[in-house]
Formats: structure tokens, C-alpha cells, sequence
């Protein structure tokens, strides 16, 4: 029986996908479609060096699985039981009920829908996909893999509000975390790694990471020997980090003083603070290639934004040793944290007195394979670890579906 694993990440708009060994680690294809509801969509297929294409209608999910069906036809692989173990699902919002990868059956997609209320930009779009993959494969296992997982293993103490109790419990509010699988991925995958570089024999007492997962959403983690023990993100993707184009941290109240004072409405303020703030409110763009240029330029805004983002990351890393008792290793990983070697010095510039020490060399350029960036005499090992969601969700997959 095959172990290949087809990933689904449903978007409002897009049905991102992959197939994937998650036993080799191979990746047989991928690809994404786009502008789904809309009347002309589009959509594209990679595998072994070639590229099919798509245009035309893709009224809905199931639609857009159909084209995905057929792209893959294109390649010469057809998408049944023979060739597919199962279907893993992105889930962004898992709630504090789903702790673990979970078969999809009516209560489990009701669930999923319901949770949507915290999560409407997410949840609600992963159901359709959940509805568009099984209607084109019914008799395979699909598997939900919620973002949320990894974080409801939080200490009270770090998932709780000092709200209301009652109106918390009511209405289900505390920290959910986000980005749960790459964090889960890279907090296991980079003790393994120093490992086999002979960089923990030896080491005594818990391991302390700090997982900095920097892409347009962005986020942090403290773990300790596995665990999650705090995070940057709350009751949704918003909170804390500065990111492409969301604030981040923010005063409450701001809610409350925009429709005010400016006379927003909670839909204007929330479309305010998640998608026209950040770097993109700041700056007019996000992409820190622009933002890296613009700095080479000596342009003054630019130098302002960096210097509010880097910042926050620093905030964050220094609040998480102090919770932790210390920390032993810092892994940067996705988009900018691969990529953007100025944003990765920058974060810890200037911290050598706190034993971390990035060497510039080892930490110039771009990042397509696991990386040490500090120093031999740091007593923080910094590392820089590229993430891959996909895979990870096909291995809780098919763990789950082999049992």
C-alpha cells in the first residue's frame, strides 16, 4: 500500500496542494489554484522539472479539486485509492478540543465549521476543501492537522486572559497559538540536527528553543524539551510579532478609541489592524526585498519600520529566556527567516553579552538547507531551519491513519 500523503491547505480564494512520501520525505508535486469563486481561475502543477497549466472556471472547492484532479492527469498520475493513503488537511483552528491530527467524519468537519467563529478567514474555506477533496476521493481517510495543536499543551498560566471568567469561558477566549505545525516541525527536527552534529552530547538539563517562525505572518515559541511553554500569537493570528500586515501587539483599546474618536466600525478597525497594518501599513509594501533596498537607500521610514519590527522580535526573545530559565538554542525558519540574513542580524545584533553570538559569515544569504549562523564560542546555538508544513502534515498523517 502506498504511504503518499495529498496535503490540502484551503484558502478563501486558493487551494494550495502537495503530494508527498512522508516516509522518503519526497515530494511528487505540488501546487496551487487560484482565484477559486471567481470566473476565470487559474491554477498550476510542478512535478519532475515540468509545469501544466489551468484557465477557466472554478466556481467552487469541489470545482477546484476537479482541476487538481485533472492537472495531475496531466502528469501521468491519476488520484485513487492505488496512489493516494490519504488526504491531510490544513486547519488553522482547532480550539482547545482537537490536541492531535483527527479523522474527518461529520462531527469532526461540524466541529471544524463551528470553530470558525474564532477563526472565519481560516476555518470556514478548510471545510470547503474538506467537502471538495472527499467528494473527489470518498473512500480514503481524510485528516484534519490543526495549526492550533502544538499550543494546547500551553501552561494555564500562559494560554489564559486575565479576563472575566466567565465571559472567557463562555465565549471560548484564550491563547490558541498559530503556526503550530512548523513550530512543532522545527522544535523537533533542530535538536535532531545538532545531534548529528555532535552539539548536545552531553548537554544537561532541559533543552529551551525559541522558534522564530518570521514570514509575512510571524510568529514565536518557547519550548522546552518539546513542549510548548508560550507563544506569540493569542486568540488569533494577530497578536504579538509585527508582520506584512498585521500590527501585532496592540492596545486593546485602540478598538474602542477608532470607533470613537474615528467613527470605525469593528469590521473597519479589524480589517485596520490585519490587513492594512504592519509593514504594509507603514510602509505601503511588505516584501523585504523591497524593504532591504529601501534601507540600503537610507530611506527614513524604512529605518523606522525595521527598527519597530526588529524590536519586537528582541522583546520576545528576551521575555522567553527569562520564562524559560535561559535558553540553549534559536531557530529561525519560513519565509524571512530563511531568506532575509540582515532581518536574522538585526534580531540579535548587539546580544553578545547574553552569549549569542552570530557569526556573518555562516549567516550571509539565503538559507535552503539546515544551518549553524553562530559563532563557535556562542553559548546559544543560533540555526536556521528551513520549515515545511506540508511534510510535517503528512507524516501526522499517515501516523494517525496507520496507527
Amino acid at each position: 500500500m502506498t504511504s503518499t500523503i495529498l496535503v490540502i491547505n484551503s484558502g478563501s480564494s486558493s487551494i494550495k496542494f502537495e503530494l508527498v512520501d512522508p516516509v522518503s520525505e519526497h515530494t511528487t508535486a505540488v501546487g496551487i489554484v487560484e482565484r477559486v469563486g471567481q470566473r476565470n481561475g487559474t491554477a498550476r502543477i510542478e512535478a519532475d522539472g515540468r509545469t501544466e497549466t489551468y484557465e477557466g472556471p472554478v466556481p467552487n472547492h469541489v470545482a477546484g479539486m476537479e482541476v487538481i484532479q485533472n492537472l495531475f492527469a496531466k502528469m501521468g498520475v491519476e488520484l485513487n485509492e492505488s496512489t493516494v493513503r490519504a488526504v491531510g488537511h490544513r486547519v488553522v483552528q482547532g480550539g482547545a478540543q482537537f490536541a492531535e491530527p483527527t479523522l474527518i467524519d461529520d462531527e469532526v468537519r461540524g466541529a471544524i465549521y463551528a470553530l470558525g467563529a474564532l477563526a472565519p478567514l481560516h476555518n470556514y474555506p478548510a471545510v470547503d476543501g474538506i467537502d471538495g477533496a472527499k467528494a473527489l476521493l470518498p473512500s480514503i481517510p481524510h485528516v484534519a492537522v490543526f495549526d492550533t495543536a502544538f499550543f494546547t499543551a500551553l501552561p494555564d498560566s500562559a494560554a489564559t486572559y486575565a479576563l472575566n471568567k466567565e465571559v472567557a469561558e463562555e465565549h471560548r477566549i484564550r491563547r490558541y497559538g498559530a503556526h503550530g505545525t512548523s513550530h512543532r516541525f522545527i522544535s523537533e527536527r533542530v535538536p535532531q540536527f545538532l545531534r548529528e552534529q555532535d552539539l548536545l552530547e552531553g548537554a544537561d538539563g532541559p533543552l529551551r528553543q525559541i522558534v522564530l517562525h518570521l514570514g509575512n505572518g510571524a510568529s514565536a515559541s518557547a519550548v522546552v524539551d518539546g513542549a510548548p511553554v508560550d507563544t506569540s500569537m493569542g486568540l488569533t493570528p494577530l497578536e504579538g510579532l509585527v508582520m506584512g500586515t498585521r500590527s501585532g501587539d496592540v492596545d486593546a483599546s485602540v478598538y474602542v478609541h477608532l470607533h470613537r474618536r474615528a467613527g470605525m466600525s469593528p469590521t473597519e478597525v479589524d480589517t485596520l489592524l490585519n490587513k492594512k497594518s504592519g509593514l504594509v501599513g507603514m510602509l505601503g509594501y511588505s516584501d523585504f526585498r523591497d524593504l532591504e533596498a529601501a534601507l540600503d537607500a537610507g530611506d527614513e521610514d524604512a529605518q523606522r519600520a525595521f527598527a519597530v519590527w526588529a524590536h519586537r522580535v528582541r522583546k520576545y526573545v528576551g521575555s522567553y529566556a527569562f520564562v524559560m530559565g535561559g535558553v540553549d538554542i534559536i531557530a529561525f525558519t519560513a519565509g524571512i527567516g530563511e531568506n532575509a540574513d540582515f532581518a536574522r542580524a538585526e534580531a540579535l545584533k548587539g546580544l553578545e553579552a547574553f552569549g549569542i553570538e552570530v557569526d556573518p559569515q555562516r549567516n550571509a544569504g539565503r538559507v535552503k538547507e539546515p544551518r549553524i549562523i553562530s559563532t563557535d564560542d556562542s553559548a546559544v546555538t543560533v540555526v536556521v531551519y528551513p520549515t515545511n508544513e506540508e511534510l510535517a502534515i503528512a507524516q501526522q498523517t499517515l501516523s494517525l491513519v496507520e496507527g
